[in-house]
């Protein structure tokens, strides 16, 4: 059996600057514990603590292959036994102060002061949690800053080396032997690849807003190789020595389909966690929403809660009751408090109308909700209307991608009160004139009752700046509707996993287009919560260019490949149309 690390492509880390400044104010390599007293702050930018804290800072934990990582440790000042909540991420377990993450809060207008600077980016803050009676581990996985081995990006190398970092902090003497984990982004799909591999002595896990399938959510949404991204993230892999890290951007070049182990590891095995988790989600983000809502479906977990929110995932991470709401949870789970966490809705979720009437928190037993039923709007080539029944003649709909607009829209009026929540999906039959490809980019738009599009802010700063970062691009940071995108010739459904409501493409075939050949596609649609009121419309945009653009303001949004004249036909033997979930009633 080949080893998985042999098909890996590997690249040499880059360098670690162990100045004090580029990765943190803490972040040079100065093993020791020392006690940082109420009132310290880390800089004049951060919140002072509350309470007195135990630093070890640069702690070696021993892995099962001998390799050697680092991790600061944050722990209450008492003799008393405490649980411990781990953070897992390569991005550096002193960046919290770091130059960089500092102006992303600037950016989205989150103020440096709701947090102490000793948290890992996008991690909890040992500030407030070990004042809770918490411990908080930031490890170094491996080979990031003076951690050794090579460096795997997503995977079950990171599930077991994690594993290991929780027996071990379970035995420590200070702990009580219950031990979970936290946090959003790559701190969130981290966790669950650590769950699947079953350390014993983790107790639950919260992950807000993470991917879930490293080819699917990431490296290739819809088939679709998009490099910008997973670039942005290996440059956190950073080393003392001459370390190598993963390179995913090279594996999506020489392995181009999902059924490749060093994909295959990629994807969570859901089916094997099975510990207590309280899931963070939200509809807008193109990066995680996907993947956050696929671990919903499919973890074995028979105790498992789903907030799904109207924000994004920093300011809300941070927000102060939501931390009492985790805390809640993880009091229940790790301190047996018997605080009523188990009465809480299995699913709270947030229905949008973008234009500051949203609601939040309501209870449901399931997503989507038991009263909701799919509804089918038909494309209507010749009005371009979004139809309650189909056509009776094939009128096509010819778009070109170097000429115009290069997209064609339908769209329904409502007369009444329509509320969609769950998975919607496009189903078009396509036909590419001049070329043996195409790549669709499509998305559902909320249009008032005059036609014009709207849209929200999901983070606190609505200024220019936010407006120039979001007209063309930023979708984490402004929602304007549930999108979706794939490669025409990876289209293959995988039968096993899909369903009428969410279609699952197998990603292991090519099948080019012949000349005239029309074929049927399936695009999934991120999962919605969207009300229309009277007048307003539905928007739905086919597109041969990448319509929502970059998923940060500083990345850069893919360019298609599309060329020459696309075609989407409508109605009679071929039936096009939008699939949406809509209350009843």
């Amino acid at each position: 059996m080949t080893d998985l690390n042999q098909l890996k492509v590997y690249r040499p880390s880059l360098d670690y600057i162990d100045d004090g400044k580029e990765h943190g104010v803490l972040s040079k390599f100065e093993p020791g514990t020392r006690i940082l007293p109420k009132g310290y702050q880390v800089s004049d930018k951060f919140k002072p603590l509350d309470c007195d804290i135990v630093f070890e800072k640069d702690v070696p934990i021993k892995l099962r292959d001998g390799v050697t990582i680092y991790a600061d440790v944050f722990r209450p000042n008492t003799n008393e036994k405490v649980p411990v909540i781990m953070a897992w991420s390569p991005y550096g377990k002193s960046a919290g102060t770091a130059p960089r993450y500092e102006n992303i809060f600037g950016i989205i207008g989150l103020k440096n002061n709701i947090v102490s600077g000793l948290e890992k980016f996008e991690g909890p803050d040992p500030a407030y949690w070990c004042q809770q009676g918490y411990a908080i581990c930031n490890p170094d996985e491996r080979g990031i800053a003076h951690s050794e081995g090579d460096a795997s990006m997503i995977g079950t190398q990171e599930g077991r080396d994690s594993y290991d970092v929780i027996e071990w902090l379970a035995a420590q003497s200070w702990c009580t032997g219950k031990v979970a984990m936290s946090g959003t982004s790559y701190l969130a799909f981290s966790q669950w690849f650590i769950a699947a591999e079953q350390p014993p002595h983790l107790a639950a896990i919260n992950p807000t807003e993470g991917l879930s399938d490293g080819y699917r959510d990431m490296a290739m949404r819809g088939g679709i190789p998009d490099e910008d991204f997973v670039r942005r993230i290996q440059a956190n892999y950073v080393n003392v020595d001459d370390n190598q890290h993963e390179d995913v951007t090279a594996e999506m070049k020489k392995y181009p389909l999902i059924n490749h182990p060093v994909w295959q590891d990629k994807i969570v095995k859901f089916d094997q966690i099975q510990v207590p988790t309280y899931l963070v989600a939200s509809y807008g983000n193109t990066l995680h929403t996907n993947g956050t809502f696929r671990a919903w479906r499919q973890m074995g977990s028979k105790q498992k809660w789903l907030r799904i929110h109207n924000s994004q995932e920093w300011p809300d991470y941070y927000d102060a009751m939501n931390t009492e709401d985790r805390k809640r949870f993880f009091d229940y789970f790790l301190k047996d408090v018997q605080n009523g966490w188990e009465e809480t809705p299995k699913v709270r979720y947030a229905m949008l109308d973008m234009a500051g009437g949203d609601e939040t928190n309501i209870a449901g037993d399931e997503f989507p909700p038991s009263y909701v039923d799919y509804q089918k709007f038909h494309l209507d080539g010749v009005t371009r209307e979004l139809r309650d029944q189909v056509t009776k003649k094939d009128v096509s709909v010819t778009y070109t991608p170097e000429m115009g607009p290069g997209k064609a829209s339908f769209i329904k009026q409502f007369s009444q009160r329509t509320e969609m929540i769950g998975y919607p999906k496009v189903h078009l039959n396509v036909q590419a004139k001049d070329a043996d490809d195409m790549e669709l980019f499509v998305v559902m738009q909320k249009l008032d009752q005059y036609g014009n599009q709207l849209s929200e802010f999901v983070v606190p700063n609505h200024g220019a700046m936010m407006h120039d970062f979001t007209d063309n691009g930023g979708t984490v940071m402004k929602y304007k509707g549930p999108d979706g995108r794939l490669r025409v010739s990876v289209r293959h459904l995988d039968e096993a996993q899909s369903t009428d409501a969410i279609p699952v493409h197998s990603f292991d075939r090519v099948e080019k287009l012949s000349p005239n050949e029309v074929v049927p596609v399936d695009i999934v649609l991120m999962p919605m919560g969207m009300v229309f009121n009277p007048g307003e419309q539905l928007r739905l945009v086919i597109s041969a260019k990448n319509e929502a653009g970059s998923i940060v303001p500083w990345s850069v949004a893919y360019e298609s490949k599309n060329k020459g004249r696309q075609v989407i036909h409508c109605g009679g033997e071929y039936d096009s149309y939008l699939q949406v979930p809509v209350k009843l009633g």
